[in-house]
């Protein structure tokens, strides 16, 4: 590719665009989420303002770490003597573990899959909770977890275990929590069957207090981190809230689900009939002042409105497991957000992701072992479909190159004016028949397809813990060194594969420059090198998948380039097409007749200026 100035302009837009690009993912556009926090809130409390407010128990801090006495909270005739006692049950991708003490999953361990460290995968455990407080007794109020719950063990239909949990009160009030759980699946069904609605809660509201700590998973909790979000589908609509610095966010009645979403993972309360109201607030621990290493701290408020009735049953799914895109598109519930295949103003690159990159990906990983040989042949396939582009593209750089020398003497022959140097250029490219846009056009159509490939080697949860070459890990940055110091912008680790791409775009750019004339300014000559040096330091703590396929794909541009540059095109064919088109009848458009009137009025008023003002 033979670089002129408008190539290079177009080069160095593409490379603000991925720096851009990059920023703003990590920072998940903060001042964006921030104003469409206080769009909801204030919907919120306009929602709120148009319906009755009913009376809700108060939850307060003691409720829910149960800290309360039985004499203080009515819960005596509730079998609050009981001890805690636990039931596992297992499937072929679940382990769950309940509690008597307040009927619940208290942690889920995810059989096929390990934290980073080989130890088990579990989303939940001891900081987990989901309760509710209920009137125990008169003015006295309790909250679940300090109710023990009796049961009568698992019970098997066909492909479903079934596990009740069961309290009375002593007036006949009656709370059962019935789990069902199917072979090979991640989903939990709940109901919440109530006998007393208008005894144990108060103006007939449940308001279910779920609490969650995402514990670290992957190497990187600082990469971790900054891929994970609190998701909703409210208005039959996805959207998320950066875990960022932590927030707090209201919900009206519309919304369906709200999940804990980390890079691979997910923990997500769904509720068929929707929440009557939810807030939910997360904080994010300081890495060094976080000994349990948490992405994020997540205290949810999920109400129900169940009227006056006597009795009640809500309908509650809990989904723990993978943010694997197959298998949440199979519950039909938009869960497949989750996995986040662009977005933003760059939204429009998962369909390129969902209906292209997937497709092909998951066809060469159906007959390949190796992800890094299905990187490999995906980036063939890309390159394959984007190769007229990349022609288009050398066809111009050689074009360019043919008309340097009519290009210089034009400077010669201008000297400093550089108004009537343009014009005459311009003139000399329609003539020609050369588009000066030509080589960065193509360039800039294939930013998408960059974008796409990086959300989507962030996403694929394939990639996770699978191993190519050096790299144990495709998901997340391969590491040679461990430094004993942290350099800025670039970490505390050496990539080899951020090395590689950095070294093959370097070979690149020499290659190009080598190719190209002479500039006769010095930053647009050494400006072709910046962007491999910037490359090293954005790369490097990014999933080796990512610069694993960007050091093939620079690969491949290397060999076509030689092979389009020195067998394919014939330069001095172009230059004799190029005099014949010179030969004939130019049309004008409409957009080259205002710009050249706008240089000729811009000339006459450089002359006018030479002229200096007029004697009378």
């Amino acid at each position: 590719m033979n670089l002129d100035r408008n190539t290079i302009i177009g080069f160095v837009l593409l490379m603000l665009l991925l720096f851009g690009y990059i920023f703003f993912t990590q920072q998940q556009q903060e001042a964006l989420l921030q104003e469409k926090k206080r769009v909801a809130d204030s919907i919120a409390r306009v929602e709120a303002a148009k319906k009755p407010q009913l009376p809700v128990a108060p939850v307060v801090d003691s409720a829910r770490t149960s800290t309360d006495t039985a004499a203080a909270t009515g819960t005596a005739g509730w079998g609050t003597g009981a001890a805690e006692q636990e039931t596992v049950v297992e499937n072929d991708l679940m382990k769950i573990i309940f509690t008597n003490k307040g009927g619940y999953p208290r942690s889920v361990e995810l059989k096929k899959f390990k934290r980073y460290d080989g130890t088990p995968l579990v989303l939940g455990g001891e900081s987990h909770l989901l309760a509710y407080p209920v009137l125990t007794g008169a003015n006295q109020t309790a909250i679940t977890t300090q109710l023990a719950f009796t049961t009568s063990g698992i019970t098997r239909n066909d492909s479903v275990q079934q596990l009740v949990y069961a309290v009375a009160g002593d007036a006949g009030q009656r709370i059962e929590h019935v789990f069902e759980i199917k072979d090979n699946d991640y989903l939990i069904n709940w109901n919440i069957r109530i006998n007393g609605v208008n005894q144990l809660l108060t103006g007939g509201v449940l308001q279910l207090n779920w609490d969650i700590a995402a514990h670290q998973q992957e190497k990187d909790l600082k990469y971790e981190k900054g891929q994970s979000n609190i998701g909703y589908n409210e208005k039959d609509d996805y959207d998320f809230d950066a875990a960022a610095n932590g927030d707090t966010r209201k919900f009206g009645e519309k919304t369906r689900w709200i999940g804990v979403k980390q890079q691979f993972f997910n923990a997500t309360v769904i509720a068929p009939n929707q929440f009557s109201f939810a807030e939910v607030t997360w904080t994010v621990p300081g890495t060094e002042a976080d000994s349990l290493r948490r992405v994020m701290d997540v205290k949810s408020t999920l109400r129900f409105d169940l009227k006056a009735a006597t009795e009640a049953t809500v309908p509650l799914q809990l989904y723990y497991g993978p943010n694997d895109f197959n298998t949440l598109k199979h519950y039909n519930l938009l869960l497949e957000s989750h996995v986040q295949l662009g977005y933003g103003i760059f939204a429009f690159v998962k369909y390129i992701n969902r209906y292209v990159v997937m497709p092909v990906f998951d066809f060469f990983n159906k007959h390949i072992a190796s992800f890094g040989i299905v990187i490999l042949l995906l980036t063939f396939f890309i390159r394959l479909v984007i190769s007229p582009l990349t022609y288009s593209s050398y066809l111009s750089g050689a074009k360019m190159k043919v008309l340097r020398p009519e290009i210089e003497e034009l400077k010669k022959k201008y000297g400093s004016d550089q108004q009537a140097m343009s014009m005459e250029q311009m003139k000399l490219f329609r003539q020609a028949g050369v588009n000066p846009l030509g080589g960065c056009i193509p360039a800039l159509l294939q930013i998408p397809i960059f974008f796409a490939l990086y959300s989507f080697f962030n996403a694929n949860i394939s990639l996770r813990g699978a191993g190519f070459l050096w790299a144990n890990d495709l998901s997340a940055y391969d590491s040679i060194a461990n430094l004993p110091f942290s350099i800025p912008f670039y970490g505390d680790h050496v990539s080899l594969f951020t090395i590689t791409a950095t070294i093959t775009s370097f070979l690149i750019s020499a290659y190009n420059m080598q190719m190209t004339p002479q500039q006769d300014n010095p930053v647009f000559k050494y400006m072709i090198y910046f962007f491999p040096i910037m490359l090293l330091f954005i790369f490097n703590s990014l999933p080796s998948a990512l610069t694993w396929y960007y050091t093939v794909s620079n690969l491949v541009t290397l060999g076509l380039q030689l092979v389009i540059q020195k067998v394919i095109i014939d330069e001095d064919k172009i230059h004799a097409k190029m005099q014949e088109n010179k030969k004939k009848p130019v049309t004008k458009s409409k957009w080259q007749e205002r710009l050249e009137k706008m240089q000729q009025s811009n000339q006459k008023l450089q002359d006018m200026q030479k002229r200096g003002p007029s004697k009378k």
